[in-house]
């Protein structure tokens, strides 16, 4: 197997290698706990619970094209996918074009940054997993999390599936690991980047499976995607719905999910858990925010804009299919599963010692 110079993990990575591990399995794991049928997590009902109907000045907004900025890179990431069907038909309700903005780097901030400076009302952002991980994890980050950005709408979230390129000499997880524990050192897995849900997945794996395995990071799923197809790292948590079809083509081994139940949209892939690993659990997921300055009846309006993008039935069929657990529900709903999320990976980053300069 080709494979680049790797990465060793320095004292913070050796330090999450313990801790991590007890973290998953005794306070919350990682991903939203899984909810029942015909409810998203933090209890709010899927694509369906909106704020209320935005006052008659919100409802001449926006005055000129609304940019959306994603902050990973272009063609390559999943929150790009979502936010891209969402919007596709929403110049017919708003009078303008949404613009996609991809302003990739530094595990989401610079994105996340551009759209807290923006004062011009029509400028906002999507988020996902690693901003809330960022609020204890980057030492100085340029912005206040909680008072810089207001809540739009929790938009989906997916499983995430571990992968292995078809060199790799295990054909199940349990053969990975043996292997992987015959080889310390051999295998490198690849990230989204530094804090996000790739990266504390693979962290996961190692601790619970007693494995050394080198991290890759890159900026953004689809550099590393690219390279785990090309042979150049040999193992990835990748979002389902980027993962599954090169799975079903053969051009990547698929190893499990990692929600607690198996998904319908791949029931011959078995869960981490189920594989002698019964509280592993990721996802990762996608939401909207506006900066602070930004009107609450513009909140509004975009909130229920997206509510009812979430609730077309053909949009909802689309997004399953790929998938996606459709969620949405109110900006208030979203603003506390934020908070959750953030004390969450804020225990696991003060257990583990995790700091990025």
């Amino acid at each position: 197997m080709k494979s680049p110079a790797p990465v060793r993990p320095n004292r913070w990575m050796r330090c999450a290698l313990a801790a991590l591990v007890t973290t998953a399995w005794i306070v919350p794991t990682i991903g939203v706990a899984q909810p029942a049928a015909g409810t998203a997590a933090s209890g709010m009902t899927t694509g369906s619970a909106a704020a209320e109907p935005p006052t008659s000045a919100a409802a001449a907004w926006p005055s000129r094209p609304v940019r959306l900025i994603v902050p990973f890179p272009a063609g390559g990431s999943t929150m790009e996918q979502v936010v891209r069907l969402l919007t596709q038909d929403m110049p017919r309700s708003l009078g303008h074009p949404v613009l996609i903005d991809n302003r990739p780097g530094a595990g989401t901030v610079i994105g996340v940054d551009q759209a807290v400076r923006s004062t011009d009302g029509h400028t906002f952002v999507g988020v996902a997993n690693s901003f809330t991980v960022n609020a204890s994890l980057v030492k100085t980050l340029p912005y206040d999390t909680l008072r810089d950005l207001r809540p739009i709408v929790l938009l989906a979230r997916t499983p995430n599936v571990l992968a292995a390129h078809p060199s790799v000499p295990a054909a199940t997880l349990t053969e990975l690991v043996a292997w992987a524990r015959a080889h310390p050192g051999k295998l490198s897995y690849a990230s989204f980047g530094n804090g996000t849900t790739a990266h504390f997945a693979g962290e996961m794996l190692k601790s619970a499976a007693g494995i050394d395995i080198v991290h890759i990071p890159y900026k953004g799923q689809g550099p590393g995607l690219t390279d785990l197809l090309a042979g150049n790292v040999d193992i990835m948590f990748g979002n389902m719905s980027d993962m599954l079809p090169h799975i079903r083509a053969g051009k990547l081994k698929g190893y499990g999910t990692t929600f607690l139940q198996r998904v319908p949209q791949a029931p011959d892939l078995p869960t981490i858990a189920e594989q002698g690993y019964p509280r592993f659990e990721t996802d990762s997921w996608y939401g909207l925010m506006a900066p602070a300055a930004t009107s609450r009846e513009i909140v509004t309006r975009l909130n229920l804009l997206f509510n009812q993008a979430l609730s077309d039935p053909a949009l909802r069929r689309s997004l399953t299919t790929q998938g996606f657990e459709v969620l949405g529900g109110t900006p208030e709903q979203f603003g506390a599963h934020i908070q959750r999320e953030i004390a969450k990976y804020a225990q696991i980053v003060r257990q583990s010692g995790m700091t990025i300069d």
